[in-house]
């Protein structure tokens, strides 16, 4: 992890969904469902279930990453957005050395959980960089110290991996596991 963390300001973003954003997904795109991760749409139509109204339409969403259904009306205010590229997943691996990795000071557990989770809820592939960067960097505050990391910072920075290096596996079209040695691979070419 050391090389690929450091502490530059990042430019502008083209990962995160603009405000007002809604579309119509097709079935067999791959989307970022709440908190679920990546999903890909199997079908668009009324559910097909009894005592279910025929007019209403609803996304049945596949998790690429664990089984199950979810079925969700196409008009629901739960956040959803298309998968980044191939190309944005470089693009966004190119700038990790510039997202900044600022360690968020509090002895309030409540102010650190809402901390954590504002930036997961953001669905942004740079806030889930940013707090694992936070998290990394204060694992290793707390290393010199001599004390052990928090479990909030780890729960909350394992569950920012997971979502983010399942996107990325998923745009790059490689194993999710595989996703940290490819980072390496290309910030230390």
């Amino acid at each position: 992890h050391e090389k690929i963390f450091s502490d530059k300001i990042a430019p502008s973003s083209i990962f995160s969904r603009r405000k007002g954003e809604t579309s119509m997904f097709e079935p067999g795109n791959l989307i970022i469902y709440s908190g679920e991760g990546v999903c890909r749409v199997e079908r668009v139509g009324p559910l097909e279930m009894s005592g279910s109204n025929p007019s209403k339409l609803y996304y049945t969403l596949q998790p690429v990453y664990r089984q199950g259904k979810i079925f969700i009306p196409v008009d629901t205010t739960v956040f959803m957005r298309p998968v980044i590229t191939r190309q944005q997943a470089k693009e966004l691996i190119r700038h990790i050395p510039e997202i900044k990795g600022e360690v968020y000071e509090t002895r309030n557990q409540r102010m650190l959980n809402d901390h954590y989770q504002a930036l997961l809820q953001s669905h942004d592939c740079k806030d889930m960089l940013h707090l694992i960067k936070a998290v990394y960097n204060k694992q290793q505050e707390s290393l010199v110290q001599g004390k052990k990391a928090g479990l909030v910072d780890e729960r909350y920075m394992k569950r920012a991996e997971d979502i983010l290096y399942g996107e990325l596996a998923v745009a790059l079209d490689i194993d999710k596991q595989d996703v940290p040695d490819y980072i390496a691979n290309i910030l230390n070419t």
